[in-house]
Parts: C-alpha cells; structure tokens; sequence
C-alpha cells in the first residue's frame, strides 16, 4: 500500500462529516435530503430519518463483529439503502466492497473473496440465488443482508428493514462504542474498494481513502462553484461506480443538495419529468439519444416544422457564439427559445442547469447541440484511481470535446510513450488559454490518487513510477490550456503497414451517423481496418419497415444488400474525415448489440477486445479472405 500525507482539510476527516455538516449545519435534520418513487410519487427521506437508519445500521455492524478496515460486500441497485449502508460502514471504520449486479456469480465471487468482505448486502431474489451458486465458495461471508422482505427466513440472512430495527432497539447500547470508532475515522482510512472492470485479466480492487473522494469533491467544487446548496440531483447511473460515487452521492451531499433515485434506466425520462432536477451526471451516450429523439420528433412529418427547428438551431449556434452579444441575436433565440428550445427544457423537467458528463468522450456536435438549445453541458475527465476527477470544463469557460482544466490539487504531465520524457506539467495555477503541448500518455500525482491496487501490489508497482506519477494509459494533450484525451495506450493496433491507429477517436468518427449504435474497430497486425458494427433498431425499423422478429433471428450477421449500401453511404461519407489507413474497408452489420451479459462489454461499457475477437473470429476473417 502506498503512503501519502492527508491533512485534515476545510474541517472534515471523513465523508460522514459531510453528511453531518448538510444535516446540521447546511440544513436541518427535518430538510429533505433523498427521493424515491413511492406510491407513484416522489416522497423525501429527510436528514433525521436518514441519520436514525445510519446510526442503528451502525450499531448492527458493531454487535455483529465488524472491526475496524472490514469491508462488506454491497450488490445493490441505486436507492436510499445504498447510501445509509454506505454511511453507517465508514462511521465505524469499515468499507463497502462495491459488485455491479450485472457481474456473473464466478465473478461475485471473486470480488467477494479478494476484498476479504464479512457480510454481503444484496438487493433482489435474483442476485441472491446468484449468490447462493457461489455461497459455499466464499467462508468469510457471515451474513446476508437483503433489501427486500425474503418469504423464507432462513440462518444467516435479514432484511435490511429488519437489521435497522433491530440496531434501533440496540442503540444505546453501542452508542459510546460508536462514537469512539467515528472518532478514530481519518482522512487516511480507506473509505471503499471500488474493482476496475477487467477488460484484460481479473479486477484489481481499487483503495480509495475518504481523503481521495474529499478532495475530489474540493476540487470539483471549487471549478464548479455554481453548483449549491438548492440543487437537485437524479442519480440513475450505477452508484457501485466511481463516477456517480463522487459526482452525485458524495459531492451532492457536501454541497448539501437533494439526491432523487431513477426508478430504472428504463423510466429515467419518466422520472426527470417528475422530479424535475437541475443536475444529472450521465455518460456521452445519453446525451446523444437525447439529441438524436429531439431532432428526429422536431424534423418527422411537416417540412414547416422542420424548417422552425433548423432555424432555431442556427439561432441557438449564433447566440452561443457570440456569447449573448448583439440585439438581432438575442430576439431570435428568445424566438427560437420560445417555439422550440422550451419544449425540450420542459421535456427534461423543465429545471436542468447543468449535465456533466463523463465515462467516455462526448462527440462534439452533442455538446454544441446542447449548448445551442441554452442546456450547459461539463466534460470532464477521470478514472477510478484517481476517485475519479482529475479535469473539468469549467462552468463559464467550456471547450467542447476537451477534458478541461486541472484541479486545484493535482498536477498532470504528458510523458513521451518512447522516451518517457516528461513534456509538461499542468496544475490548476499554471493555467494558460495560449497553451499547448505534444501528445503523450497522461500522468497524475494528487490526494485523488488512489492508495494502491487491494492485496495486488505487483499491479500497483506497475502504475506508479519511481517519482509517484500515476500512469494512467490514457493518451492526450494540452491545447488552450485544457486537457484532451486521445486514447488508451493499450486500444492502439499498429496495421501490418506500420500504421498506428487509435481506434477510439476513429470509432468516434462513424458513431456521428445516427445509423451507427455500437462500433468495434479490428486492425491490429492487419493490412487494413475492419469493423463489426450494431446499427440502430429504430433507425432500421422506420427505414426498412423491420418487426421485431428480424432482431431475434438466430443468423448474428445482417446480409440484406439494401441495408449494407445503406449503411456504406454513411461510412463513405465520413470515411473522408480520416487519414487513408484509419478508413474502414470491410464491415459487417451485427444484429443484436455487444451487451454486459454475454461478457462483450464491461459494465462501463469499454469492448472486451479479446473476448469479441474470439467470439466473432469467423466474421472477423472472413473480411480478410
């Protein structure tokens, strides 16, 4: 394990000092603090409530045996429970070991037994009978807590509802014991284990220490201060991540705003439009499926309608770039505003200020787009080791499809790959719109970064260099003084020409066409580039007039030759974008997209380049017979 020096900063030790501060000091105990759907409706949990459940889950924990560094095991959908348990862990000195409930129950396992987690906390039947086929491999789990109302009782197993009654009851009991352990909590200690999803190899456990997300939340407010203390947030991206982790669970309840729960990915629009709120943290492919709904709703049927959209584009484009300057264009935007921007505010619940983005790069005619129609749109830039931020669009001064600028406690390098000369250092002082760097792979030093790789040193060792930079993998540059991300080092394939090729901006590229879902560039030690690529099912559908039967054919490949020339129209025609060896030459139209079930993909979404190469090794030579 790495050391590093945390100093207790702004007053706070751990991250439920920032709950406390929201409960008593930003707020009060009776002030909302989360929402679920109940009922139909959204209903609030307030700051008082919340804190009972924290304190008796607590006091559950201390009679059940949990000392101080263990770690219980937590497979649970986003809800409020997810937050109390959370709270109640690291009061006492403990940690959650975070599983996505997607993962399969060899890899649960594993998770379970490398984090040496005591208990482990599920969330629905299902997950626990995919638990219980891996239960008798895992000794060190000593009880199941569920979030539901099992049917049977059974030894070892309690329902969360059960437990906090149950720690109510006790409370007073272990009140002092308590207290003693929160006192002992350090910005040092470790606050979660948080698992890479292993595109290569097994997960490597991620430390971070109640320090590494403290300091993150510091830093993001600190270049964000417009966000505060009246603020809503929806949280719908999986909250076993990093990403919503920080963005909207821990800095949320720094700043002391309200936090309301997706009732699924599913019902997420459904929900926005009920709880109306004014920040959303959300991954790039959201975005685009809000741009792609509301151009093809505003353009479907009349000329005329589409005709006030376009127009209000422009509009929108020009009032954007000349910053709100000029007479004529402030009356067209508020025309435009009127006919046409409104309606989709009011389709998102009518309050959002603020989307950031993160967990991949945004396309930039996304970011315009929404940046067009008055809805600000914050790039940033991380990884799970470094809990997670490391740059961010500034809230008054964005750079579309730049990672933005470096935080106010980290500093950043660009490493030549070859040499490994350090070309520059970038901090949040040495700041310059005029400056810009070669390309290089990213580095990080900061109290973001991650205490080491969980029982895994020799991984550890391998990211962290002699002078305590972090290599990231991530290739990028400095240009206007932002960041700007390339690739990963390890995504590049070098063709049999010698041409290297970073797939993921090419991949970006095509993904412009609205026809494209999914897209999965080959290359690697090849003359020339190939690609399996997922079209989109609603695109097919309107076009070619497809039911749902074609999808659920058992033939993988899409052969139909109208379809594949309507497709290569598109490709040719951003192929002209690319340098010749980045264009693809060959493709097949894959009908079902790569999905997290059939191991295709990470739970984050990244290609398991390997497992679909294998999968798909016949389709895949036959583009170079």
């Amino acid at each position: 394990m790495r050391k590093n020096n945390f100093p207790i900063e702004k007053g706070f030790k751990s991250l439920h000092h920032f709950f406390l501060n929201a409960a008593h000091n930003i707020h009060s105990l009776d002030a909302p603090y989360m929402w679920t759907k109940k009922d139909g409706k959204y209903q609030s949990m307030s700051y008082g409530e919340v804190l009972d459940s924290i304190n008796a889950l607590a006091a559950f924990f201390l009679e059940s045996g949990l000392k101080h560094g263990d770690k219980v095991a937590v497979c649970l959908e986003n809800c409020p429970q997810y937050v109390m348990v959370d709270q109640a862990l690291i009061k006492i000195g403990c940690s959650n070991a975070s599983i996505y409930p997607t993962l399969t129950p060899d890899e649960t396992a594993y998770i379970i037994n490398n984090s040496e987690s005591k208990m482990i906390l599920l969330g629905t039947p299902f997950l626990l009978k995919k638990f219980k086929k891996v239960e008798k491999d895992c000794p060190n789990i000593s009880k199941i807590l569920l979030k539901y109302e099992p049917k049977t009782e059974e030894e070892n197993t309690l329902s969360l509802k059960a437990a906090i009654a149950h720690g109510k009851s006790i409370f007073p009991k272990y009140k002092e014991e308590m207290e003693e352990r929160f006192a002992a909590v350090g910005p040092e200690d470790l606050a979660t284990l948080i698992y890479t999803s292993g595109t290569t190899g097994k997960p490597k456990g991620v430390m971070l220490t109640h320090w590494n997300f403290g300091s993150n939340c510091f830093d993001a407010h600190e270049l964000c201060p417009a966000i505060n203390k009246n603020d809503k947030f929806m949280s719908f991206l999986p909250l076993c991540h990093v990403y919503e982790r920080m963005a909207t669970y821990y800095l949320g309840t720094y700043i002391g705003g309200q936090v309301a729960f997706a009732e699924s990915i599913e019902k997420v629009s459904q929900n926005v439009g009920e709880f109306k709120p004014t920040i959303m943290a959300c991954v790039p492919r959201l975005l685009e499926r809000i741009e792609e709904k509301v151009r093809k709703t505003a353009t479907e049927g009349s000329p005329i309608k589409a005709k006030i959209f376009n127009w209000a584009i422009q509009s929108g484009e020009d009032y954007r770039l000349s910053k709100g300057k000029g007479f004529l264009n402030t009356i067209k935007y508020k025309i435009a505003h009127t006919l046409v921007f409104k309606k989709v505010h009011e389709k998102l619940g009518g309050k959002i200020r603020l989307f950031v983005s993160g967990g991949g790069a945004l396309p930039k005619h996304v970011a315009e787009f929404f940046g067009n129609i008055g809805l600000r749109v914050q790039e940033g830039y991380g990884l799970t080791e470094t809990s997670p931020f490391v740059t961010v669009n500034e809230f008054h001064h964005q750079v579309y499809s730049s990672a933005g600028r470096v935080g106010p406690r980290q500093e950043v390098a660009i490493q030549n790959d070859q040499t490994k000369e350090i070309i520059t250092v970038q901090t949040y002082d040495s700041y310059d719109p005029n400056f810009s760097s070669e390309e290089g792979e990213i580095l990080v030093k900061g109290p973001n970064v991650m205490m080491g790789y969980y029982r895994n040193p020799e991984a550890t060792n391998e990211v962290f260099d002699e002078d305590d930079w972090f290599h990231t993998g991530d290739v990028g540059k400095f240009d206007q003084g932002y960041l700007w991300i390339t690739d990963r080092i390890k995504n590049m394939f070098k063709t049999s020409l010698g041409k290297n090729v970073y797939p993921t901006p090419v991949e970006n590229t095509y993904l412009k066409s609205d026809k494209i879902e999914q897209i999965f560039l080959i290359g690697d030690k090849r003359e020339y580039i190939t690609a399996l690529i997922v079209p989109n099912e609603d695109k097919l559908k309107t076009e070619f007039g497809l039911k749902n039967s074609f999808f659920e054919d058992e033939n993988t490949i899409i052969e139909d030759e109208k379809i594949l020339a309507w497709m290569q129209s598109d490709l040719k025609q951003l192929s002209q974008k690319l340098a010749k060896f980045e264009r693809i030459k060959y493709f097949k139209l894959k009908r079902t997209p790569f999905t997290v079930e059939a191991n295709e993909i990470t739970p984050t979404l990244k290609p398991k380049r390997k497992v679909i190469e294998s999968k798909y090794e016949t389709e895949i030579e036959s583009m170079y017979a």
